[in-house]
C-alpha cells in the first residue's frame, strides 16, 4: 500500500486489516505513517510493516523494491495510491515538480506493477488496485500534468488487466472524483470542488468493482456521467468546462 500515511490510503490500509489482512505500509511521511500503522495495530491486531520512502525519488523506489523482497511473506495485493496533483498554468510551474509529480504518479506505478507482478502471475493468485481519477478522462487546463499522468495509470491499468486475465491475478484501475481528502489543500486549490464523496464510498466502489473483476470503475454516478460525457462532447467544449471544474471559486 502506497500512500498510507493518510487520506484515501489510510482508509484503504483500514478496509483491509478490518478484513483480515497483514499489511506492507509505504510513505514519505515517516512520522504519520508510523502513527497510522500503530493505530491499525491497536483497532484490529493485524501486523503492520512499515516502510518509509519518496516514491518520486529513484534511489528511494530501489530501497523499497529490495525491502519487499526480504520479507518473508509475498505480497498479494498491491495499491498503488501514492499520488500528486499542483495546480496552475504548465509553463508557471516548477520543472523539478512537474518531474517529480510524473515519477510518483507513473514511474513508481509501473515500477511497483512490474515488480509484484510476475510473483502474483506465478502464484496463480492477486490484485493490483491503481488509483487514477475520474481526471484520466479529459485533460485538465490548470492541473495538465496531474490528469495526463492519470489518463497514463487507466490505460495501464486496462491493458493489464487484459493481459492477466485468466491468470488468477485481477487489475482494475480506481477513478474517484472529488473526494473528501486533503488531497485538494495540497493541490492550493482547497475550495475547488463544491460536492465531494468520502474516502469510504471510494474505497467500497473499488473492492465491489474488483471483486467483479472490472478492469476499471469511476467512482459514484455524478462522476461516472462526467466521465462519460467528456467522451461524447466536443473537445472546445470538454476543455473550459474542464478549466472551471479546477478553478478554486473567488469569495
Amino acid at each position: 500500500m502506497t500512500g498510507a500515511s493518510s487520506g484515501l490510503g489510510a482508509h484503504f490500509a483500514d478496509f483491509l486489516a478490518r478484513s483480515g489482512v497483514d499489511l506492507v505500509l509505504t510513505a514519505r511521511r515517516a512520522e504519520a505513517l508510523a502513527e497510522n500503522a500503530e493505530r491499525i495495530r491497536e483497532r484490529h491486531g493485524r501486523q503492520v510493516t512499515v516502510i518509509p520512502a519518496d516514491l518520486s525519488d529513484p534511489a528511494s523506489r530501489a530501497e523499497l523494491r529490495q525491502r519487499l523482497d526480504d520479507l518473508d511473506t509475498p505480497i498479494d495485493i498491491l495499491i498503488n495510491n501514492a499520488g500528486h496533483g499542483t495546480a496552475g498554468d504548465f509553463v508557471t510551474l516548477p520543472a523539478e515538480r512537474v518531474s517529480a509529480e510524473v515519477e510518483l504518479n507513473c514511474v513508481a506505478v509501473t515500477e511497483l506493477a512490474r515488480h509484484l507482478l510476475p510473483g502474483m502471475v506465478e502464484r496463480g493468485y492477486g490484485a493490483v488496485v491503481n488509483v487514477a481519477s475520474a481526471a484520466a478522462y479529459q485533460p485538465i487546463p490548470s492541473m495538465a500534468v496531474y490528469a495526463a499522468t492519470k489518463s497514463y495509470v487507466l490505460s495501464l491499468s486496462q491493458a493489464l488487466w487484459s493481459e492477466t486475465m485468466g491468470t488468477g491475478v485481477r487489475v482494475i484501475a480506481v477513478c474517484p472524483g472529488p473526494t473528501d481528502t486533503d488531497f485538494f489543500v495540497n493541490t492550493g486549490e482547497p475550495e475547488a470542488m463544491t460536492w465531494r464523496r468520502s474516502p469510504e464510498q471510494v474505497v467500497q466502489s473499488t473492492f465491489r468493482a474488483l471483486y467483479r473483476n472490472q478492469p476499471s470503475v469511476v467512482d459514484g454516478n455524478v462522476n461516472t456521467v462526467t466521465a462519460k460525457l467528456s467522451k461524447v462532447l466536443p473537445i472546445r467544449f470538454v476543455l473550459p468546462m474542464a478549466r472551471r471544474y479546477a478553478t478554486p471559486r473567488k469569495r
